[in-house]
C-alpha cells in the first residue's frame, strides 16, 4: 500500500510541474528575445543606409541643412541608445526606445519630402538605389515588429493564464512591453476631409 501511495504522489507532483508552464516560459522568452533581435537588426539596418543617403542629398540640396540636420540628429539619438536585453523587462526604456526610433522614421519622412521639390535628386541612380533599400528596410521593420508582437503577446498570455500564472508569480516573470502607435489619441479622430467649393 505504501508503494502505490509513493507512485500516486509521484504522479501528482508529475502532473503539477507538467501543468506549471515553466518549460513554455523558457521557450517564449526565448523566442521573444528572437524577435526582438530581428527588430534591433532591422533598426540598424535602417541606421547604416542614413549617411549615404544624407551625403546624396546634400548634394543637390544643400540648402535644405536643417532638415538634413534632423535627420543626423536623430539618427545619432537612436544609435546611441543602449540596447540591452533588460529594454524587454523595462517599461520606460522600451517607451524610450521606441521614442527614438519614431523621431528617427519622422525626420526621414521630411527627408523624404523635401526630395521632391528636386527633380535632379530624384533622377540621381544613387539617391533612387538608397530610397528602394530604405523602403525595403521599413517593410522588413514592419514584419519583424510584427512578429515580436506576437511573440510578445504569446508570452504574455501565458504569463496572465491560470495555472502558469501562479509559475509567473513564483518566477517573477513580467509581462513584457509590446510596440505602441505613437499618438494612439490622434488616430482614433477621424481626419477633417474638405474638397473645397
Amino acid at each position: 500500500m505504501k508503494t502505490w501511495t509513493k507512485w500516486l504522489a509521484v504522479a501528482f507532483l508529475a502532473s503539477l510541474l507538467s501543468a506549471c508552464g515553466y518549460n513554455d516560459f523558457q521557450d517564449k522568452d526565448e523566442h521573444v528575445k528572437a524577435a526582438w533581435g530581428e527588430v534591433v537588426n532591422q533598426y540598424q539596418r535602417r541606421a547604416d543606409l542614413i549617411p549615404n543617403l544624407v551625403n546624396t542629398v546634400k548634394g543637390y540640396a544643400a540648402h535644405e541643412k536643417e532638415t538634413l540636420e534632423s535627420v543626423t540628429r536623430a539618427r545619432a539619438a537612436a544609435t546611441s541608445f543602449q540596447i540591452t536585453p533588460e529594454v524587454l523587462n523595462n517599461p520606460e526604456a522600451f517607451r524610450k526606445f521606441q521614442q527614438v526610433q519614431g523621431e528617427l522614421s519622422s525626420a526621414l519622412s521630411r527627408l523624404m519630402a523635401v526630395s521632391e521639390n528636386y527633380p535632379q535628386l530624384k533622377a540621381d541612380t544613387s539617391f533612387r538605389d538608397l530610397q528602394s533599400q530604405l523602403e525595403g528596410t521599413e517593410n522588413r521593420i514592419t514584419v519583424a515588429r510584427q512578429r515580436y508582437i506576437q511573440a510578445v503577446r504569446e508570452y504574455n498570455v501565458l504569463a496572465r493564464s491560470f495555472p502558469t500564472n501562479l509559475t509567473a508569480m513564483m518566477f517573477h516573470y513580467e509581462v513584457k512591453p509590446s510596440f505602441t502607435v505613437d499618438n494612439e489619441k490622434a488616430i482614433s479622430n477621424a481626419p477633417a476631409v474638405n474638397f473645397g467649393k
